[in-house]
């Protein structure tokens, strides 16, 4: 890809950017309220991405598609990518429904990996939503990818993509079993702390002694 299709790649991609920077205040205000009305807040960090040129180029490919701009925002969906942290798993439907609510908001597609758990184990809540963003002499309707999972299923994702990372297609199997099982383990993991969660909830707030 030559510095001229760059730039103009680049100016395109300020456009995902811009998404990027609308879901973000989004979710950053939903998550202050929450701790400002209910004293709790379910989100433990965000993380944004964008997928480089040369990424998009390279799926393009992949998928026997034409280099071109256009085919980039009509064939790929996750040029603009969120990824959600949450506490508990509780907390990722709630973050959903928040999200779902939001009136300029579209939800194309959802994919629950949490209780449908990909073949090696992988979990999370996967969102395509359109987002609109409003520029000096237009609107424009961007797709952006959100991933919304729980601090446990996020750092066996992480993990797993590292290990990946270094195998691709030749991962042994035993590794892949490991892998499978370390993610069970996980996922008892975050049901044992929801239900720790909602035991501490019965006992209350405990109340200050008075001297």
């Amino acid at each position: 890809m030559d510095k001229q299709m760059v730039f103009e790649w680049a100016a395109m991609l300020m456009s995902y950017k811009f998404a990027l920077d609308e879901m973000s205040t989004k979710l950053t205000i939903l998550n202050e309220e929450l701790q400002f009305v209910q004293d709790y807040n379910p989100i433990e960090h965000v993380k944004t991405r964008i997928k480089s040129p040369e990424s998009i180029v390279e799926k393009l490919k992949r998928k026997g598609l034409e280099v071109s701009k256009e085919n980039a925002a009509a064939h790929i969906r996750d040029i603009a990518g969120v990824r959600v942290i949450c506490s508990f798993s509780t907390d990722v439907y709630s973050v959903y429904e928040m999200i779902r609510r939001q009136g300029d908001v579209k939800v194309l597609e959802m994919k629950d990996y949490i209780k449908n758990p990909k073949p090696n184990g992988y979990q999370s809540l996967h969102l395509i939503i359109e987002i609109p963003i409003f520029l000096s002499e237009r609107i424009e309707h961007v797709n952006v990818e959100i991933q919304i999972r729980t601090i446990a299923m996020d750092f066996w994702a992480s993990l797993e993509h590292k290990i990946y990372y270094q195998f691709h297609e030749d991962m042994p199997e035993s590794i892949r079993d490991e892998l499978k099982e370390t993610a069970d383990m996980i996922a008892m993991l975050d049901k044992r702390m929801l239900g720790l969660k909602d035991e501490v909830q019965r006992f209350g707030t405990p109340q200050p002694t008075l001297m």
